[in-house]
């Protein structure tokens, strides 16, 4: 009796979807351990917290870190999410010449609303995998954010949650501290 296996799709695979045409160029999709996942609609408070964040990110940089934001992160061959915020290392050429990888990452932020579960559970082990040392996610519905940090290979080994009147700072750069109410405030 045939085994029923499922076909997981390579970086190159996924990019050679789009040039052909079989992913339309205003698909909302990212690949995720080798499955073209639809991504969720964005809505204003998720939309105006990630714009949030990339202006007091981008005006705290002082040349430390180059803020992404929502641009293709290459993990492995297999996957290449799109994450809300990334602070990653200055790179000469802006990463023109290939997309950012683990190893260029000092924070990864991923703001949460309808795609909880998703980023939670199908996103956050794969960036631990990946060796991504922070992991934020801006949980909108509980009004928190989860600090993620020690990445392992099934995820993190240390979570810390963040509410009203604390301070959320990266491990990289602890001088950037940001007033979690304020963050969040709609």
């Amino acid at each position: 009796m045939p085994v029923q296996t499922e076909h997981r799709f390579t970086v190159a695979d996924y990019y050679r979807m789009a040039e052909t045409g079989v992913l339309r160029p205003d698909a909302r999709v990212e690949l995720l351990d080798g499955r073209i996942i639809d991504m969720s609609p964005i809505g204003p408070y998720h939309s105006g917290l990630v714009t949030r964040l990339n202006r007091l990110f981008h005006l705290r940089a002082k040349s430390r870190w180059t803020v992404s934001t929502q641009n293709p992160l290459h993990l492995n061959d297999h996957s290449e999410p799109e994450p809300d915020i990334v602070l990653l290392k200055p790179a000469a050429d802006d990463y023109t010449r290939r997309h950012p990888q683990p190893e260029d990452v000092f924070l990864l932020v991923e703001v949460s609303d309808a795609s909880l579960y998703y980023d939670r559970d199908q996103k956050l082990p794969l960036y631990g995998r990946a060796g991504i040392s922070e992991v934020w996610i801006v949980d909108l519905n509980d009004q928190s954010i989860e600090v993620y940090r020690e990445p392992i290979f099934t995820g993190y080994s240390s979570k810390s949650v963040l509410r009203a009147g604390d301070q959320a700072a990266p491990q990289a750069f602890p001088d950037l501290q940001l007033d979690v109410a304020e963050l969040l405030r709609r």
